[in-house]
């Protein structure tokens, strides 16, 4: 299950710049929508944020179990309902830091949920690799 040789580190590390490259779109279109909801009213940016979320998340289960985790031998629906738990967690967090950021901070709306990622997009891939789309048996 684990990182046991250097060809399990090879494998490890080009799913993570997969998922990354999947993440920087998902990062697109939930931004789309946060920012649709800030550009109506700036004070609707957590339900721009969820809306962002949801819809991220769609996104985020198809490409990576094209891309990413194609290995995978979980039927898609189970995929999906474990991203939205294992994503939920990083839509807590984002919602904390969010209004860290914002209320506490003075960070802009703008700026903050790119912050948010730092911390999120490493959690994310984890909880997928390990726990939403469970191994099969060929390499990717």
């Amino acid at each position: 299950m684990g990182i046991e040789n250097a060809a399990d580190f090879k494998t490890f590390l080009i799913q993570f710049i997969k998922f990354g490259m999947v993440g920087l779109l998902n990062t697109v279109v939930a931004l789309a929508f946060y920012y649709l909801f800030i550009l109506i009213n700036p004070a609707l940016y957590q339900v721009g944020n969820a809306v962002g979320w949801i819809v991220g998340v769609l996104n985020s289960v198809f490409w990576n179990r094209k891309l990413v985790f194609k290995d995978s031998t979980e039927k898609p629906l189970k995929i999906l309902g474990k991203s939205y738990v294992a994503y939920g967690g990083s839509l807590l967090l984002t919602i904390i830091l969010l209004h860290i950021q914002v209320e506490w901070i003075g960070i802009s709306t703008v700026v903050a949920p790119l912050i948010c990622l730092v911390f999120t997009i490493p959690i994310n891939f984890l909880v997928n690799k390990y726990w939403a789309f469970k191994k099969g048996g060929k390499k990717v």
